[in-house]
């Protein structure tokens, strides 16, 4: 095995895979959201891009588009689930996500059903070794990682971010406070949806093709590692959830190949990630990170008056 290629490809992994950490740290932990069925949008963005790259369509239409229609179906989703308690929203969203990928595997003409179908690299230098086009995938993947962090920092370290932890905390009080918190659960439930679209059409673009099987409910658990694990309601975690779940998976299909185990090393890798999951909730529940300091304005000003040296009378 070529090691190159290997550590490439798992940056590559890292990269879409922290879009879709990304998202769901929006929603559960800002937000509080427990979105189960976070792989319904990646099949979403992943099926648009590749029936609209099929077309003849610029990739980067593609992935705008399958981005928005992963938000039209996450807002669809949030109509009826919203009114709904938190537990109940989260199986509602799980249902979906499974009647959704169900009816792509049945329906031949939505990317070739249950046989899946090939789908085009968005670039593609030809004459080039893979290598080449695998960095070409690293910086296309990241320079979408970048928005999408940027997006989420700004997003968390406004006005409105404060009203999302408000949500969490206290949804009665927030409502209280004049706060619609169905209008905001939408909002945020479209923009997770849409970065987990746009993390969809990365990932089958750079795969080159698409099937049902690749977005079994084990993907939105895994997803939920990463944000568990590197600390919800912190955007740095949430990489690095997204950094350590991927070279632990790929680590063990890496495994696979190399070593003699005696059990299958996908089976092991689940057993691992169930006790990996429960010494996190028992020994560290806020993750490897801490939540995040909200930095508004408002928020600076008033720290900066309860600094000594600001109120330098109250010390005579």
């Amino acid at each position: 095995m070529d090691l190159s290629m290997y550590l490439l490809d798992l940056i590559v992994f890292i990269g879409i895979f922290s879009i879709m950490s990304l998202s769901l740290n929006l929603e559960y932990g800002f937000t509080g959201l427990p979105n189960f069925g976070k792989v319904v949008f990646f099949l979403i963005g992943a099926y648009s891009y590749a029936l609209l790259s099929q077309a003849g369509v610029p990739f980067y239409i593609c992935l705008i588009v399958g981005a928005i229609i992963a938000a039209v179906f996450g807002f669809l989703i949030s109509l009826p689930a919203l009114r709904l308690r938190i537990d109940y929203l989260a199986i509602v969203i799980l249902t979906a996500g499974e009647i959704i990928r169900l009816i792509v595997k049945t329906e031949d003409w939505i990317g070739g059903g249950d046989w899946g179908t090939s789908v085009a690299p968005a670039i593609a230098i030809s004459g080039t070794s893979p290598q080449v086009n695998i960095l070409i995938n690293i910086g296309l993947v990241y320079a979408c990682l970048f928005i999408c962090f940027v997006i989420s920092r700004l997003l968390t370290n406004s006005p409105y971010g404060r009203t999302m932890r408000a949500i969490r905390e206290d949804e009665v009080a927030a409502e209280a406070l004049g706060k619609d918190r169905a209008k905001y659960k939408a909002q945020i439930l479209m923009l997770g949806s849409a970065m987990a679209g746009l993390a969809g059409g990365l990932y089958v673009q750079y795969l080159h093709y698409v099937l049902p099987g690749m977005f079994m409910p084990i993907v939105t658990f895994t997803v939920w590692i990463m944000v568990l694990l590197g600390g919800p309601a912190n955007c740095w975690g949430a990489l690095l959830g997204a950094c350590l779940v991927q070279i632990f998976d790929r680590g063990a299909n890496l495994a696979k190949d190399l070593l003699t185990l005696p059990t299958d090393a996908s089976n092991l890798q689940y057993i691992l990630f169930g006790v990996l999951i429960l010494l996190i909730l028992i020994y560290r529940p806020q993750g490897l990170l801490k939540e995040s300091a909200i930095k508004t304005r408002a928020i600076n000003r008033i720290r900066k008056l309860k600094e000594p040296e600001n109120n330098k009378g109250d010390y005579k």
